[in-house]
């Protein structure tokens, strides 16, 4: 059965997350995906993501994937399945690109990485033609250079216990699952989107656990803010505790970017 590949991107605004949900009125991404596949092949049809998305996340890189018979292929070939799942998705959801993949290929188990940049907008006025897509502070200073030096301090393997939701961070532990996550890249840069001038937060690691980015952004603000110095960031760590760590960052402000499925190279990232 050949495996087909979607890149899919969506403004994470409507929709009750990424993943299904057992109640068929609640809004999500997969639910849109699968209906719409649904429809065309006149089966159901079950999708594999690269990252699950919390509710109000947005993507710009997603991958999903699911498996055709030979002949649902040859029937519609992926550029009229590109047609069709964006004349059937919701308006804010778009495919760019459908692929067919290796045999038995699986868009979460076969990723390498994934990364994620995160908005945040400091300025007093309103930032309206972002505002969707973006943390507005209103008007905080922020210091971008210790934001970076405490961002540097989580790059490389460790337990971020501490940067994940308590009572998923429990589960994990209960199915005697490791906390601990490699993350390649931790930069802090400013750059100006649709002429608003926003901080942003680029992130890329094997793997993330539940709110692990917003929970990083949200401790980097705290340092950026000069609530704390930049070694805090060792301290939260150490701690392994989620009460160490600063606020979960709204969800507005995340965007899963892209996600990787050979070795990654910095060169090729930004």
């Amino acid at each position: 059965m050949p495996t087909i590949a979607l890149t899919v991107a969506y403004n994470g605004e409507p929709f009750a997350g990424f993943a299904r949900q057992a109640e068929s009125h609640v809004k999500t991404v997969q639910g849109e995906l699968e209906q719409a596949l649904s429809l065309l092949y006149r089966r159901e049809v079950k999708t594999v993501c690269a990252g699950r998305t919390d509710a109000g996340v947005h993507a710009l890189g997603q991958v999903v994937s699911f498996d055709l018979s030979d002949e649902e292929l040859h029937a519609k070939p992926l550029r009229s399945l590109q047609r069709s799942m964006n004349a059937l998705v919701d308006d804010a959801i778009s495919i760019s690109a459908a692929e067919e993949k290796p045999l038995g290929f699986n868009a979460r188990f076969d990723a390498r990485w994934r990364e994620y940049h995160y908005h945040i907008c400091a300025q007093s006025a309103r930032p309206v033609l972002v505002m969707p897509l973006v943390w507005h502070l209103g008007g905080v200073e922020l210091d971008i250079d210790a934001m970076r030096a405490a961002a540097a301090r989580l790059v490389g393997e460790h337990d971020f216990k501490s940067f994940c939701m308590a009572a998923s961070a429990h589960m994990i532990e209960a199915d005697g699952r490791s906390t601990c996550r490699n993350v390649m890249v931790c930069d802090v840069y400013p750059e100006t989107i649709a002429g608003t001038s926003v901080v942003t937060v680029r992130v890329v690691g094997n793997a993330f656990l539940h709110s692990m980015v917003r929970t990083m952004v949200g401790t980097l603000v705290e340092v950026g803010r000069g609530k704390r110095d930049a070694c805090w960031v060792d301290d939260v760590l150490a701690a392994r505790d989620r009460s160490a760590a600063g606020q979960n960052a709204p969800a507005a402000g995340l965007t899963f970017w892209r996600v990787g499925y050979d070795e990654y190279f910095e060169a090729s990232a930004h």
